[in-house]
């Protein structure tokens, strides 16, 4: 019988990958609690805890506290807030810093923020001293919910989103809802668009339970919340456990509406769109070009545009630009031999490749209804 994601006791979900494995914790109050939570990574080590602008204020000293319990020191790098900070530039600065610290292979890097802390800070572990133990403390929905599972940590460059990085797993990942108290608005409605793509992907039970639920969701209810974070993060460790380094295909299925929203991000510059705002807009034109093709009909995209909508999500396409974001799809690394791959749906809770589509048919996904 299969294991309903609203099963309260099973809100750590076990990551499975072999030696690699590790453990999601999720529970309100978590943070109040970190040093339990991380006694047996941190002691007797170092820790260097990367966070941002944002985040800092608000939990660094903490957090420090906290890893100051077992750890033998405690360093803080804090970044400016925003996806800028994913960049060569930064990065460099942040490797420079870590060496002025001394830092060794008994040190473990903590990200305190969301994707873009955990994204850079996974990049740096990856690759400072050829490799660091990472420790993922999320604070946004989003990152919850997505990026700070699977180990998939980088940069971007000027015109391509996420195209230097590695895989490197985190350690463990620590969740507490209640620190989506202190997230703006329009952060915290960004994050509920991968919510929903795993809704789409695959499951359409979570894709129900979201509809029935937006008023609690966008109340901020803390049983609602971890049981959704716990449910994408199930889905998410399924995916990740069958396909790691995205070689057999089926990771590359959590990439549904991001071709479109990635270069939405890129060709209007980082920071005009939040990445949950491109990626909602993204998977609306990836539904209307399944529509297109004839695999989904009209009540498929007005469903899914209906609970963006519900939900404070933006569905609408930039009106300009069409020529320079069909150019960066073409960028995008999910490019194979020159044949742009794209994830469209089939219907509620599951997906499909589709290789090569005509320019034509892009261009017209990129119209708005």
């Amino acid at each position: 019988m299969k294991e309903s994601p609203l099963v309260p006791a099973a809100n750590n979900v076990h990551v499975s990958l072999n030696e690699r494995s590790y453990e999601i914790e999720i529970a309100c109050g978590r943070l109040r609690s970190l040093s339990n939570a991380l006694a047996d990574l941190i002691k007797g080590n170092s820790a260097v805890v990367v966070t941002d602008t944002n985040v800092g204020p608000i939990y660094l000293d903490h957090v420090r506290q906290q890893l100051s319990v077992n750890a033998t020191k405690v360093e803080t790098l804090t970044v400016e807030a925003g996806e800028q900070s994913k960049s060569v530039n930064v990065c460099d600065s942040l490797w420079q810093q870590l060496d002025e610290l001394g830092t060794d292979r008994n040190t473990t890097i903590v990200a305190l923020g969301g994707g873009v802390v955990g994204d850079l800070a996974g990049f740096i572990a990856a690759t400072y001293a050829r490799g660091l133990d990472f420790i993922q403390v999320p604070t946004s929905l989003l990152a919850q919910v997505d990026s700070s599972v699977g180990g998939k940590v980088g940069i971007n460059l000027p015109h391509s989103k996420n195209m230097v990085g590695a895989f490197w797993q985190p350690k463990r990942v620590v969740i507490d809802p209640e620190v989506l108290d202190t997230l703006d608005e329009s952060n915290y409605i960004a994050g509920m668009a991968e919510v929903v793509k795993y809704g789409l992907i695959m499951d359409a039970e979570l894709f129900e339970f979201i509809e029935q639920n937006v008023a609690r969701i966008l109340a901020r209810d803390h049983d609602i919340l971890g049981r959704l974070i716990a449910w994408c993060c199930r889905c998410k460790a399924a995916i990740v456990k069958e396909d790691e380094r995205e070689s057999s295909g089926a990771r590359a299925t959590l990439n549904y509406g991001h071709t479109y929203g990635h270069a939405i991000e890129s060709v209007f510059g980082y920071g005009e769109f939040l990445h949950g705002q491109a990626i909602s807009i993204g998977m609306v034109c990836a539904a209307r070009l399944g529509k297109q093709l004839g695999m989904v009909d009209q009540s498929f995209c007005d469903r899914q545009r209906a609970l963006f909508q519900s939900l404070g999500l933006p569905v609408r396409c930039p009106e300009t630009r069409h020529d320079e974001l069909i150019a960066a799809m073409q960028r995008d690394k999910k490019v194979v031999s020159g044949q742009l791959k794209l994830i469209l749906p089939k219907g509620i809770g599951t997906v499909a490749f589709l290789r090569a589509p005509a320019d034509s048919e892009i261009f017209k996904s990129l119209i708005n209804d």
